[in-house]
Order: C-alpha cells, then sequence, then structure tokens
C-alpha cells in the first residue's frame, strides 16, 4: 500500500513538467511514422539481420529467421563484389594511385590483375618520377635497349639449348603473392617492358651511364673536386645510394655510397674518349660559366671540370673599357685554386680550339658554355671551404 501511494505521489508530482503534457495528434504520427522508418532501414542492414537469426519465428512477428537469413544472405553477396567488377574507369583510377610496390603486390593477386598491373603506361609515371633526371639525355635509353637485345639473344640461346619458355619458368614465378620490389622474379615480364626497366633500376641489376660530381671526394681524394666524370652506376635501394665504377687504365676504379645530389645525366652525346666540338667559342666573355673537357694523358677519358671565364692580363676587369670578348685569346680560370697555383688557369685560342697542353699539365679539350643558372648552382655548391694549390 505505501508503495503505490510512494507511486502516485511521484506521477502527479512529473505530470506537473511540460514533456508530460498532451502531444498534438500529428506529432505522434511523425513520430511513428520516423521510427517505422528508421526501423525498416535498420532491417535491411546486417545488424539487424545478425540479430534477428536466432530468433524463433512467432505467430505475430514481423520478421522470421528466414527472412532475417535472406537479408544476411544478399548483404555478403554485395560484400563479396571482386575489384574486376568494377568499371574500367573506377579501376583504372585505382591502380593509377598505387605505389610501384603496390602495383607489384596487385599483380600477384590473379592473372587478370597481373595483365594489367604491367602495362607501361601504369609505370611510365613512376620511371620518370624517380629515375626522369638520368633520362634527359639518351644515354640511358641506348643502354637499355643494348640491354634488351642483349636479353632477347640470351632467350634464343637458351630455348635452342632445350631450356626455352619453361627453362625460364621453373626459376620463379612472377604471381607470386605478398610481392615486393626487392625479392619480385621478373622472368615472366616482357624484357622491354617499363615495368621490367623499373625493377631493373630498382634492384640494381641495370648499369646505366651516368656523370658522378667530384669522384671518390668520399674516399679523400681532393684532386677531382669540381669535375665530373663519366662512369657506369647501380641502384642500391638498401642504401638509396648507388655505386660507380669508373673506366681507366688497367682494373676500374669503383666508388660506392655516392648520393642522388653527386649524379648527373651525361651532358652531350660523345664519349668520355672522343673531343666534344665546340660551338661556343665566339660567345665567350669574362664571367661565363664553363665546363671543359680535361685529362691527365691521352690514356685516360676526359673529365668535364668546371671554371669562369677571367680577364686578359692587359684588361683591368672594368666592363665599361673591357675588351676581352673581342680577343682571340680566352682566359679560363680554375677558382677552387689559389691564385700560385698552376691549376689556376689556362689559355686558348677562340679561332681554333682543339686539345692543347702536355704530360705535366694534362690536355685541355672541348668546352660546354653554361647557360641554364639552376646547372651553375649545381656547380657552386660543390666548391671547396678553401683554395686548393
Amino acid at each position: 500500500m505505501l508503495f503505490f501511494l510512494l507511486s502516485c505521489f511521484s506521477f502527479i508530482l512529473l505530470s506537473k513538467f511540460s514533456f508530460f503534457k498532451t502531444i498534438p495528434i500529428w506529432n505522434l504520427e511523425m513520430a511513428s511514422f520516423s521510427f517505422q522508418f528508421f526501423f525498416n532501414h535498420l532491417l535491411t542492414t546486417s545488424m539487424i539481420s545478425l540479430s534477428f537469426c536466432h530468433l524463433n519465428p512467432t505467430k505475430n512477428g514481423h520478421v522470421t529467421a528466414s527472412k532475417a537469413q535472406a537479408l544476411d544472405s544478399k548483404k555478403r553477396k554485395e560484400d563479396d563484389v571482386c575489384l574486376l567488377d568494377l568499371p574500367d574507369l573506377p579501376l583504372e583510377c585505382i591502380l593509377e594511385n598505387l605505389s610501384p610496390a603496390g602495383l607489384a603486390s596487385m599483380s600477384g593477386v590473379c592473372r587478370s590483375l597481373r595483365v594489367m598491373c604491367t602495362q607501361d603506361h601504369l609505370w611510365v609515371r613512376h620511371l620518370n618520377q624517380k629515375w626522369g633526371k638520368f633520362l634527359m639525355g639518351d644515354a640511358m635509353f641506348k643502354e637499355w635497349q643494348t640491354n634488351i637485345d642483349t636479353k632477347k639473344k640470351q632467350t634464343l640461346l637458351d630455348s635452342s639449348n632445350g631450356k626455352g619458355y619453361f627453362g625460364n619458368v621453373t626459376t620463379g614465378f612472377w604471381w607470386k603473392k605478398n610481392v615486393k620490389l626487392d625479392n619480385t622474379s621478373i622472368c615472366c615480364l616482357p624484357v622491354d617492358s617499363i615495368m621490367s626497366w623499373y625493377l631493373s633500376l630498382e634492384r640494381g641489376e641495370f648499369s646505366f651511364p651516368a656523370q658522378v660530381y667530384n669522384r671518390e671526394v668520399i674516399n679523400g681524394n681532393i684532386g677531382f673536386l669540381l669535375s665530373c666524370y663519366d662512369a657506369k652506376v647501380s641502384y642500391d635501394s638498401h642504401t638509396d645510394s648507388f655505386m660507380a665504377r669508373y673506366s681507366s687504365q688497367g682494373r676500374p676504379t669503383i666508388e660506392e655510397n655516392i648520393k642522388w645530389e653527386r649524379l648527373r645525366s651525361p651532358a652531350v652525346d660523345v664519349s668520355p674518349y672522343d673531343l666534344h666540338v665546340s660551338d661556343c667559342l665566339t660567345d665567350l666573355k669574362p664571367g661565363d660559366h664553363f665546363e671543359i673537357q680535361w685529362r691527365k694523358s691521352k690514356e685516360f677519358p676526359y673529365g668535364w671540370w668546371y671554371g669562369v671565364v677571367g680577364h686578359l692580363e692587359s684588361c683591368d676587369g672594368n666592363k665599361l673599357y673591357c675588351q676581352c670578348h673581342h680577343s682571340d685569346s680566352v682566359i679560363l680560370e680554375f677558382r677552387q685554386y689559389g691564385l700560385g697555383s698552376r691549376w689556376r688557369e689556362v689559355t686558348i685560342d677562340r679561332r681554333d680550339h682543339r686539345e692543347v697542353g702536355n704530360e705535366v699539365d694534362g690536355f685541355y679539350a672541348g668546352i660546354r658554355k653554361l647557360y641554364d643558372e639552376k646547372e651553375i648552382m649545381t656547380w657552386k655548391g660543390f666548391s671547396p671551404a678553401q683554395r686548393l694549390e
């Protein structure tokens, strides 16, 4: 009895508040409609279908276990949509945004994705993005074409020896799962594909021609400061650096741990043993930046050395009265050396410049005038803190 009285008293007290007042009929109808809509929406989700799967059908129930199972089956079918079921445009967008490692991994899923993920147009962007600085000239491309021809000849030779296609397949499968760039077999890729080129570079299997600033500087050799020498370089992905092999008399010189900023594509399409034909001699004037070929002796390859055109001894350096650009003689200065050094400057003939020098001071040859400010700043970035003797 006491409990009943307390309940009545609580109800009378709470009825004074606004939220217990009569609600209009149209509000009740809207609330009922909203609830029914919300319930029906949830019913189509896996959460409701899974929760109702364990209920037994009742006489007045609107949802039975069979209906819930049907909804659950429909939901699973929707979740099992394959990537290959996507339209071409969305699928292409997905593949274009994958990293090289992502493309390689995706190609290991199935044969269809392998065909799609190895297409050249997907790998051209990655090749240009990482290796573009070495693709500016034709040196790397020509070397890659030579590499392709060598591989094709080797394939024909293997075929004639009974290995052929099945001999290559047994060495490894490209479509293995969890593919990584450092251990991916490319035997099943076309040798002339862009993907094969990229992976060969990434794994250090393809050595290409490049030029190295300040060669052997890591070994403490200051004799090559502000120079750039041709070499065959290969990439080491573990250290993100390069190894260079310089051609010289006898045994080739090897340098390791070369960073990206010390490499460039060959400036001109000429062998390091050949004279570069100078086409800028008439334009040279004091203050111009240049590169000149130099070698120690005629048996060695040329290297490119950075310098600045100086004033003649008869000129005081005043720009208003300077006539050095009209003279047949041109002073080439190498300012990394002190004023008293025998390597400080050399004089060449503007009219008929060829290789000049001797076995003591070396031989000076072709000249390139530098017009690109970025190229000039790159050279200046390698200048030593102190002048050399």
